[in-house]
């Protein structure tokens, strides 16, 4: 008795070694053969680059279009920048995302899905996609500052379930103006419209707030700059 039968015969089922000889499928080909398999990924990942590269060679412009009146996208002010900053070197986006898909539930617990044109002077964008927190798109004007800075400093204190550190050390870190007016001539470099107003009125604007301030600014303009129509698909 051949080793293969032994085997079988212990677990109740003889194995034909002609069986063994039977040409194998392809994927089992594939994943034995390194440099097939390489070439099949670079096939794919192609085909993916493709279909995302294809369509901005004919589409004249990727952000919807808004009229005048739902229009009021703006650049953030020097506050709201700064607390943008904050809320970037702290992390916030790992566990918030500021996207809100177009699906029924999350419209309903969120608000309006995202639109990119809300996104046209983030540098980078903080959609994301991970939520060990609510969705922060729309959270501007849902609480007041008073309760935004107490989450801060003790989330805990009004959210028992929460997770999130205690952020109350912000308060003890002043702005400096300076550097807020080089970060806005930064970003007028790739395309953000400030005016030499702006840069002009940076270090007034942020002078003797602290980052505290600024990150709860930067959270109360969060999803109230386009004035939505209802009914209108802004996806067309």
């Amino acid at each position: 008795m051949g080793l293969g039968r032994f085997i079988g015969t212990l677990f109740g089922r003889s194995i034909d070694p002609q069986k063994r000889r039977e040409k194998k499928s392809f994927q089992e080909s594939l994943e034995k053969n390194v440099w097939g398999f390489i070439v099949m990924v670079a096939i794919v990942v192609s085909i993916g680059g493709i279909v995302e590269i294809v369509p901005l060679f004919y589409l004249d412009n990727t952000i919807e279009k808004l009229s005048r009146e739902e229009d009021s996208i703006r650049p953030y002010t020097a506050l709201e920048l700064e607390g943008r900053d904050v809320y970037i070197r702290e992390g916030c986006y790992l566990c918030h995302s500021q996207m809100i898909r177009p699906f029924r539930d999350e419209m309903e617990r969120y608000g309006h899905y995202s639109l990119a044109a809300e996104s046209k002077f983030d540098h980078p964008f903080q959609w994301g996609s991970k939520r060990t927190g609510p969705d922060l798109a729309r959270v501007g004007g849902k609480y007041s500052n008073e309760w935004q800075v107490q989450h801060l400093r003790a989330p805990r204190s009004l959210v028992p379930e929460s997770v999130m550190p205690d952020y109350a050390f912000l308060e003890g870190y002043k702005l400096d103006g300076v550097l807020t007016e080089k970060k806005m001539r930064a970003l007028s470099m790739v395309g953000v419209p400030y005016s030499d107003a702006d840069f002009a009125g940076a270090a007034a604007a942020v002078d003797g707030k602290t980052e505290m301030d600024a990150l709860v600014a930067y959270l109360q303009v969060l999803g109230t700059m386009v004035k939505f129509e209802a009914g209108k698909d802004y996806r067309e």
